[in-house]
């Protein structure tokens, strides 16, 4: 079975729900449960290729990083977007199919990198993507992303929450000519035909994305361990 080597992880948004703590620094820096959103992630990535992005600080990041071995795509001249960045990242990652990691979540429960690693069946997929059930999706304020049917194919509905974490083949951005685009641009080519599946996690997940929720992850993740 072909799994991914390597993984990106998104770091380079400019956090305007965070402020005003995002006035000096980026979002993955903020710290919860002692501890900066950015280690959080990569506290998943053992073993793997690992690519961060950058844009909004990005200095700081890098001198986070100054002493692992993860590399640096660099969008600092433009904020590329999720499926953007992938692209730019490709010569790094060097793998297909690649994970790519929202930085802004916290887990508690199993590694959502070995569970969806566990789940992937190349064959038949183009995409990958851990979800958290509407009704368990702590910090969590808008709608749901996806639904599931029974070969757990995705369609898209308001079931189920995405958490950010996925396995997707990157051959279709080849085809994408823009610099500046979302990963929509790829998943609904995916969707229509039929090769975009859906994994659903069973641990614990809250969704850092405000002020409000530093708190509610620091609660979900008191008494346990989230790597």
């Amino acid at each position: 079975m072909i799994t991914p080597s390597a993984i990106l992880l998104f770091a380079a948004g400019l956090g305007t729900r965070m402020a005003p703590l995002t006035n000096t620094r980026p979002k993955p820096l903020v710290n919860v449960a002692g501890r900066a959103l950015l280690d959080h992630a990569l506290a998943h990535c053992t073993g793997l290729r690992t690519v961060v992005n950058v844009h909004y600080f990005a200095d700081q990041i890098r001198d986070q990083l100054a002493q692992t071995n993860v590399m640096i795509s660099n969008e600092s001249k433009q904020l590329l977007e999720t499926g953007g960045g992938l692209k730019h990242a490709l010569p790094l990652l060097d793998s297909n199919p690649v994970l790519t990691m929202n930085t802004d979540a916290v887990w508690k429960g199993p590694n959502p990198v070995h569970v969806l690693s566990q789940t992937w069946m190349p064959a038949e997929m183009e995409s990958l993507l851990l979800l958290i059930p509407r009704a368990h999706a702590v910090g969590h304020t808008g709608s749901g992303d996806f639904d599931i049917d029974g070969s757990g194919r995705l369609t898209r509905g308001t079931s189920y929450v995405y958490s950010g974490v996925q396995i997707i083949c990157t051959d279709g951005l080849a085809d994408i000519l823009e610099n500046k685009f979302s990963m929509w641009a790829l998943w609904d080519r995916m969707l229509n035909r039929k090769t975009m599946f859906g994994a659903v996690y069973d641990g614990q997940w809250c969704d850092v994305g405000s002020l409000d929720s530093i708190k509610i992850a620091e609660d979900m993740l008191a008494g346990g361990d989230d790597a």
